[in-house]
């Protein structure tokens, strides 16, 4: 039997995947051509077309992908595995070393690449606004298991957009070269002012 036409010898949709994921993360959606993709991929245009119907579908299953194997761990990291301090430390620990610890890899590819690429793209707008909004969602949930007081003047909901933003900034500053020894005081900062915050309130019902 001949093997299905225009698709290599050994192919792995996965490690494929994985290739077009890391190329537009290394050079961004505009910086990475169908040609550099395909060689990426180890793929014929014919099959890219074929697997993604174009470089916009290609670009948006890459961004699934890198919330399957990337994101997944920074949201596991907010547990509850300890206090809301460790929690925190533990999500910018993992935010941080997502963004720095792979210097092809610079940043984010959400924060980052598809934050830029978004533009008037209404697809990227929305993909954009869903990733941002889970995040944030998950955030919110981790507060809200500390009794949050209604006497604080912030939210849950408003903290938990405060916490992703930090995180989002730290992978800008990590795409432009900033190292873990520039990026770690910014995030302790973050984790101290949230544990502060609730502090000053003290338990509900003081």
């Amino acid at each position: 039997m001949t093997r299905q036409r225009g698709r290599p010898s050994g192919f792995d949709r996965h490690d494929a995947l994985e290739s077009a994921m890391r190329a537009f993360w290394a050079q961004g959606y505009e910086g990475t051509s169908v040609d550099k993709l395909c060689r990426a991929m180890n793929m014929p245009r014919a099959s890219l077309y074929q697997n993604y119907g174009d470089k916009e579908g290609l670009f948006l299953a890459a961004i699934d992908r890198y919330g399957e194997t990337r994101v997944s761990i920074l949201v596991a990291s907010l547990g509850p595995n300890g206090s809301l301090e460790d929690d925190l430390n533990s999500f910018y620990e993992q935010v941080i070393s997502l963004a720095t610890s792979d210097t092809e890899t610079r940043g984010c590819l959400i924060s980052c690449v598809l934050a830029e690429a978004a533009g008037t793209n209404r697809a990227f707008m929305g993909e954009l606004d869903r990733r941002f909004g889970a995040l944030e969602a998950r955030i919110e949930a981790r507060l809200l298991l500390e009794n949050w007081p209604e006497s604080l003047r912030s939210s849950p909901r408003t903290t938990a957009g405060m916490v992703a933003a930090v995180a989002r900034g730290l992978t800008l500053r990590a795409r432009s070269g900033q190292t873990i020894v520039d990026l770690s005081p910014i995030a302790a900062t973050a984790v101290a002012a949230v544990v502060g915050f609730l502090a000053s309130v003290g338990p509900p019902g003081r």
